[in-house]
């Protein structure tokens, strides 16, 4: 470490410029972390949040609540199956809201049909929860009040004469992009189906059905059930239209990435090394061991890897809070130390290739005293 850090003095220049790279690609690797966060939850907050551990679609609807018709009298007899604790009702259908009937800046949003108190029924933050005694009263996102919506505003949902009327707040409820709104599961169904026959005979038709039970076995559910299938909550998000192709494509960019900052690494120090090759010549020829060698080599890596990923998350940090509101960036503590230690990691390895040349290095050819 000490011959490490005395040639990184000797040499600042040329240290901080591969410091400077390493920086931005790590600050890169932090953005990206940051909106694909921002994006799935934008996707799939509500069942990213929910407390439900499995959720029942009907048979062939590959876990996607738009291609999902239950009847909500399922609800009874999945409560006598074993390990099931709890179960309730879920339906959603997409929509657009026009603040007091107003034809003009109308939100799109997801009208999430549910029981309410039951356990799908988020906390409120402000305002008061759902009441099927006031089936028009709903509970929206907080993101609606970038919009001017409060509580006690109404809107009509277009196309209906419905008006809805703005009971409480919640926090990180959005679904497809858009705002979620809960309303009471039979108002809901009224919205849903208006239409004669949509409904195609089922009766109190919802989506899904959300069910608690950590020992839940889905085949046992499918059995009791012949048309259904269970799935858990992970699935059914994988489920939401668009939600893998968003987090694939995120995903794929980081890969390219950390493959792009292993190459940049190991081409950094594997030039600093073959540079050197004089240098670690004599320093063998009066003694110095392979190990200690290879040591040097790795400890400058660690040192400049650490020092560059610890700036790229100060930086990223930064960014946050000066981006845009409205901009989908969620950065997630957990997965800034993974990927500060994947980079990390693929630092060290690439840095084999240089300790690899300095093992082969023969202090006589060195020395100049072999001809080549």
């Amino acid at each position: 470490m000490f011959l490490a850090l005395k040639e990184m003095r000797h040499s600042k220049t040329r240290f901080v410029m591969i410091g400077t790279i390493l920086v931005l690609v790590s600050w890169l690797v932090f953005i990206l972390s940051g909106l694909g966060n921002g994006l799935a939850t934008l996707a799939a907050s509500t069942f990213q949040n929910m407390a439900a551990d499995y959720v029942v679609f009907e048979k062939g609807s590959k876990a996607s609540m738009s291609k999902s018709l239950l009847s909500g009298g399922l609800t009874a007899e999945l409560l006598e199956i074993p390990n099931v604790e709890a179960a309730s009702p879920m339906g959603i259908i997409m929509g657009s809201a026009a603040k007091g009937g107003s034809e003009e800046n109308k939100l799109d949003i997801a009208l999430v049909g549910i029981e309410p108190g039951s356990f799908l029924e988020p906390a409120v933050t402000e305002g008061t929860g759902l009441d099927a005694g006031r089936p028009s009263h709903v509970i929206v996102n907080e993101s609606m009040k970038d919009e001017g919506f409060k509580i006690g505003d109404t809107f009509v949902l277009d196309g209906t004469t419905e008006i809805l009327t703005i009971a409480g707040f919640v926090r990180d409820q959005t679904y497809n992009h858009v705002a979620y709104v809960f309303i009471p599961i039979e108002t809901w169904r009224k919205l849903a189906f208006a239409a004669p026959g949509s409904d195609k005979g089922v009766k109190d038709p919802v989506n899904a059905i959300m069910l608690q039970g950590k020992d839940i076995d889905p085949n046992v559910v499918s059995e009791r059930l012949p048309g259904t299938e269970t799935v858990t909550r992970a699935q059914a998000v994988q489920g939401i239209a668009g939600y893998k192709e968003e987090t694939g494509t995120i995903f794929m960019m980081l890969g390219f990435l950390f493959v792009i900052s292993a190459f940049i690494v190991g081409v950094f120090f594997y030039v600093l090394t073959m540079q050197k090759s004089n240098q670690f010549g004599i320093m063998k020829a009066i003694g110095a061991k392979n190990g200690f060698l290879s040591r040097a080599v790795i400890s400058q890596v660690f040192v400049l890897s650490l020092a560059s990923i610890a700036i790229g998350i100060l930086l990223t940090y930064g960014t946050a809070v000066v981006l845009p509101k409205g901009m989908p960036f969620r950065l997630e503590t957990g997965w800034v130390i993974a990927y500060s230690l994947v980079l990390l990691a693929i630092a060290l390895a690439s840095s084999l290739v240089s300790v690899r040349t300095v093992v082969k290095i023969d202090p006589l050819k060195a020395l100049g005293r072999v001809e080549s």
